[in-house]
Order: C-alpha cells, then sequence, then structure tokens
C-alpha cells in the first residue's frame, strides 16, 4: 500500500469509525443515567414554564428513567451560592445541585471560580440541531464564550406589552418614554430593579442612552461605569415619578407586572419573551386586545442555558436532560404559544422535512409579533453592567 494509499484509508476508518464511538459514549450515559435522579435549580415564578419543566420530567422518566426534581428559585445566584458553598467545604462530588438554568453574571461567576464541568454541550447529540451562526447567543453569553460550558436551551428578547383598548400610541425609543410617561402618568411599570427584568429594562435604556454602547461588551469598572451611566441617571430621575405608584414601589416580577396589565392598574410592562403576551391571552390572564412590540433602534436578546455544576451528583443524568431540552419536538413544543411560546435555539435548515413542520404547524395569534417585527436584536451588555446597575439603583432609589 503506497503512503497516499495508507493516508486515504486512514482518513475513511476515522470519518467513519467517528459516529459509532460518539453513539457508543451516549449509550453509555443514557445507560448511567437511568434511574437516577436530577436536580434542576431553576427559576420558579412563572406558572408556565414549571408546567414545562414538570412535563419534561415525565418525558425523562418514561423515556429514560431519569427522575427530574425542579427546585425552584427566586434567584438563580440561590444555586450558584449553594455550590460555592460546597466547593469551600470540599464536597467535591456527590453535590445538591445537578443542573441550573442559568446565563449573564451567574455564568461568568461559575465559569471563573472554576464551578462548572465540563465542556459538555457539544458531546450532546442534539447539540448538531443548534443554530451557532445565526444566534450568535447561543455560542457567547453575555460577551462571555461558552466553551461547552453550558447547553441552550430557549432564546428571549425584549419587547413590550400594552393595551390597544387603552392605548393608541406607543413610545418606541427610550427618550419617548419620558414625554410618553408625561401624558400617562401612573401607566406604565417594570419590575423591580433586584428581579433580573427590572435590570433588563435599565439595560436597555443605558444601550440608547451611553455615548459610545460599544462600552457595553466591555467589562465596567469604576471609571467607565459612572462615565457611561451618568445619561442613564439622569433619565431615569425624569421617569421615577411618572411610573406607577410614583416609582415608589415596583412589582415585584415579571408575572406581577402582568397583573397589573390585567387588573388595569397600568397599560404597558415589559417581557422578555416575544410570544408572552400572546401566551397571556391564551391563558386567560390578559385581555385579547394586549399587543407586543420592540423599539425601533432594537431590543437586547439573549439566550438561556442549563449548565452542570462540577461536583454533580448525577452528571449523567442532566447530560440527558439537557439532551432532551435540544430536541426538535421538544423545541416545537417549548414554541407553542399554549405551552411556552420561547422562540427556538434550532437551525430550521438543520432539520428533516418533518421536524421542520412541526414548527409551521404550531398556532399563530394577533399578539404573536413575526420575526420581522421584532426587528433587531441588541446583543446582551457584560454582565458586570448588569451587576453595577442593580447595586446602583439600589443605593439610589431604595431606603
Amino acid at each position: 500500500m503506497t503512503a497516499r494509499s495508507l493516508l486515504t484509508a486512514t482518513l475513511f476508518f476515522a470519518l467513519t469509525a467517528a459516529p459509532p464511538a460518539l453513539a457508543d459514549t451516549w449509550e453509555e450515559t443514557l445507560s448511567r443515567a437511568d434511574g437516577s435522579t436530577v436536580y434542576w435549580n431553576a427559576w420558579g415564578g412563572d406558572e408556565r414554564t414549571n408546567a414545562f419543566i414538570a412535563w419534561v420530567g415525565d418525558e425523562v422518566a418514561e423515556r429514560y428513567g431519569v427522575t427530574l426534581r425542579h427546585v425552584k428559585l427566586a434567584d438563580t445566584g440561590e444555586a450558584v451560592t449553594r455550590v460555592l458553598a460546597e466547593k469551600a467545604a470540599g464536597k467535591d462530588s456527590g453535590g445538591s445541585v445537578d443542573l441550573i438554568w442559568i446565563n449573564g453574571a451567574n455564568f461568568l461567576s461559575m465559569k471563573e471560580q472554576g464551578l462548572l464541568h465540563g465542556p459538555f454541550s457539544e458531546s450532546l447529540p442534539n447539540y448538531a440541531y443548534v443554530d451557532t451562526t445565526d444566534k450568535p447567543s447561543n455560542v457567547v453569553d453575555f460577551t462571555v464564550p461558552v466553551d461547552g460550558m453550558e447547553s441552550p436551551w430557549r432564546m428571549a428578547q425584549i419587547v413590550f406589552a400594552y393595551d390597544t383598548a387603552r392605548l393608541s400610541e406607543v413610545p418606541k425609543s427610550i427618550p419617548a418614554f419620558l414625554d410618553w410617561a408625561a401624558h400617562h402618568r401612573g401607566r406604565f411599570a417594570h419590575p423591580n430593579v433586584r428581579d433580573f427584568l427590572g435590570a433588563t429594562f435599565l439595560k436597555q435604556a443605558l444601550y440608547e442612552l451611553a455615548p459610545d454602547p460599544a462600552d457595553l461588551q466591555q467589562p465596567a469598572t469604576d471609571e467607565t461605569f459612572d462615565t457611561v451611566t451618568a445619561p442613564l441617571w439622569a433619565w431615569y430621575d425624569e421617569l421615577r415619578p411618572l411610573l406607577w405608584r410614583g416609582g415608589e414601589q415596583f412589582p415585584d416580577s415579571g408575572p406581577a407586572a402582568r397583573q397589573l396589565l390585567d387588573d388595569a392598574e397600568i397599560d404597558l410592562t415589559i417581557s422578555f419573551d416575544p410570544a408572552e403576551p400572546a401566551g397571556w391571552i391564551a391563558a386567560g390572564l390578559a385581555p385579547d386586545t394586549v399587543r407586543a412590540y420592540t423599539l425601533d433602534g432594537g431590543t437586547i436578546g439573549n439566550t438561556s442555558f442549563v449548565a452542570i455544576p462540577y461536583n454533580a451528583a448525577n452528571p449523567d443524568g442532566a447530560k440527558v436532560v439537557a439532551n432532551f431540552l435540544l430536541e426538535p419536538a421538544t423545541q416545537a413544543r417549548a414554541q407553542d404559544i399554549r405551552v411556552l411560546g420561547s422562540f427556538s435555539v434550532l437551525d430550521m435548515d438543520k432539520l428533516d422535512a418533518d421536524q421542520r413542520q412541526a414548527f409551521l404547524d404550531l398556532p399563530t395569534a394577533p399578539a404573536l409579533p413575526s420575526n420581522e417585527e421584532l426587528g433587531i436584536v441588541l446583543l446582551e451588555p457584560h454582565p458586570t453592567w448588569m451587576t453595577r446597575i442593580v447595586d446602583e439603583w439600589t443605593r439610589r432609589y431604595t431606603r
């Protein structure tokens, strides 16, 4: 055999042998996962999301013998703190957290402190369907490279929700909020900034008000934070007294703000899920006159991930759950406005005809914006901006 023939044979063997090796590895993962219990620490503040996670638990139990326990969190930081405490105590295996719904500052913290298991996401069979080109937030989390340490499962983008029965005009830019709020005093509410949605509203404002939005893609420092955010606080000082209850009280969360909209206490609020207003209507949680829109200059969008702590008791079971979340049928169910309405992290061009059809068959609704209507998607700022904004807002506006 010539050297060239030997090289060709070697390459052929490597290419044809790789898939069975991957399959054998995944089969071993499935075998080890069978009979395990996975404690998924995930935000528990939304009934529809809680119901979806319960459905995931039923499916992975039936298919793979994995028991899924939803540990409901008010703040993802609770789980991060728990893992950090276990590391400090020397508990490097058998940890209490197997899977975390995570992104942004919490991901950066865990990555920097060596609290993550992996890389693992690209070894999941269903990761092959993920859109890593046109959805850059699937591989870059708040400017931080994912590096396989977390697996995407749903996408989000800021929309504003309003009741067309009470409003004919809405603010289409952050500066326009001041004039609009002056003419609609008390009719807009954002969640408390200590809630991620409230903090995201201020990040959205900062995008339009910062002297150079490119600064937001770099870590915030003492010097840059004060300079870049100065216009934000000047704007917010004017807006705050025009908010619901004079800006002295804030709804605790997105669902609490939605309840105010349903009760006609406000006419306009914010969501980080483009399909959420349509979901509210379908579930009877908002009047059917509610609609969603974005700002003319675009709105912030990101990807939600799941990550496995370095000391997880059942990392194989966690991988099975993460892989199931990427299954095309699961993604289609999650995008159904009757279920979650979460926009998919998958690349439709990577799906076969039947898999694509499942998305095409999903119901539509007047309150569901199209991809064109969502407009420009702005990348999340570096996580340090969010943490500093929350701290500064708390210092300035709470007693």
